[in-house]
């Protein structure tokens, strides 16, 4: 978002602050003094009754902005709180500030779910062997989903929850993914590659990550089609008090046959044809910064050793089951299933 078409200096007109918020999309504007430090908020609707108030066009827009207005900062310690707070008065955009007050972005409500403290590690570097001939000369992640990317999609997703600092692992043809995104400012995120030499396994090249901006990091494959609800799977990581999470899918398992119980040697009952349900890992993890210390730098790892390694050590880790979709696209029948299926999907 251009920050500075939603900016007007304090001794600007209210006539000049009406011409600007016309080149606007959701009709707001931040006031700021000379040192670009914002000192209120003004809408159409503030200049309306500010009008009907007996102000003059010609008065300055700081008369009549609100300077108690609503923001978020990186002193605020339960942002996601803070931001559904927001949400709820009905605001639709709100400033992120700096120490110094000024504006370092802009979030605008109609697009983002909530604004999660998290860092995200996108796994992009596997061959995709399976999927060949079609992946022969395009990574696996830019194979086209719906007019875009697949691994875009989990990005966008990522990005709807307020998550911008993002790290690609990536290996097999790389340069594409590096030139498909860059430093990823054109969409809203900090993009940052580690490039694995060697395959590192599930998790591996995440101990090749040297610094994280948050103490929860989110781990996820980049070749899945979900609508995981990432606020949901966050609150469940910190109201667990978990050090890893792990998302989960149902996988049912149809007998065909009448099952028998026993006690001992005796028949206890007979169940017909019984459908029971298990949990398999969806290839999205929660993890806190401190527990990625047990990968050692540059060593194959997968996420299912870490698991156990935690485990073993007395560590908690939980599962999340996914309630919405989930494919892991890994071969033809699931890349033509993923295909078909966001025909039918709302974007």
């Amino acid at each position: 978002m251009n920050i500075s078409k939603h900016i007007i200096n304090k001794d600007a007109s209210i006539l000049d602050a009406l011409e600007q918020l016309n080149t606007t999309t959701n009709f707001t504007l931040f006031v700021v003094d000379e040192n670009r430090k914002v000192v209120g908020a003004v809408t159409d609707g503030d200049i309306r009754r500010g009008l009907i108030a007996g102000a003059s066009m010609d008065d300055a827009i700081y008369s009549i902005c609100h300077k108690s207005f609503r923001y978020i900062d990186d002193k605020v310690k339960d942002t996601p709180s803070l931001f559904n707070e927001i949400k709820k008065s009905g605001i639709t955009l709100v400033p992120y500030l700096d120490d110094c007050g000024c504006i370092k972005k802009l979030i605008d409500l109609r697009y983002i779910n909530a604004l999660l403290p998290i860092d995200a590690v996108l796994m992009a570097g596997g061959r995709g062997e399976r999927l060949s001939p079609l992946t022969d000369n395009c990574p696996k992640p830019l194979l086209p989903l719906g007019g875009k990317p697949i691994i875009e999609h989990n990005i966008d997703r990522i990005l709807s929850f307020g998550i911008s600092n993002i790290t690609l692992s990536v290996r097999y043809l790389s340069d594409q993914l590096r030139g498909y995104f860059g430093d990823g400012k054109q969409i809203g995120a900090s993009i940052n590659y580690v490039e694995e030499n060697s395959p590192l396994g599930t998790i591996g090249s995440v101990s090749l990550i040297e610094e994280f901006q948050n103490d929860t990091i989110l781990v996820m494959n980049s070749d899945l089609f979900t609508n995981i609800d990432l606020e949901e799977f966050y609150t469940h990581f910190i109201e667990t008090g978990a050090d890893m999470s792990i998302a989960s899918i149902p996988y049912n398992v149809s007998v065909p046959y009448a099952v028998m119980e026993f006690d001992g040697d005796k028949v206890k009952s007979l169940v017909e044809k019984p459908t029971y349900t298990y949990y398999s890992n969806a290839g999205i993890y929660m993890i806190k910064k401190s527990v990625l210390q047990q990968l050692e730098y540059g060593k194959h790892c997968d996420a299912t050793d870490l698991m156990q390694r935690l485990i073993d050590n007395g560590k908690k880790v939980t599962s999340f089951p996914i309630v919405g979709y989930w494919i892991d696209i890994g071969r033809h029948e699931d890349y033509k299933k993923a295909q078909e299926f966001i025909k039918y999907i709302k974007r």
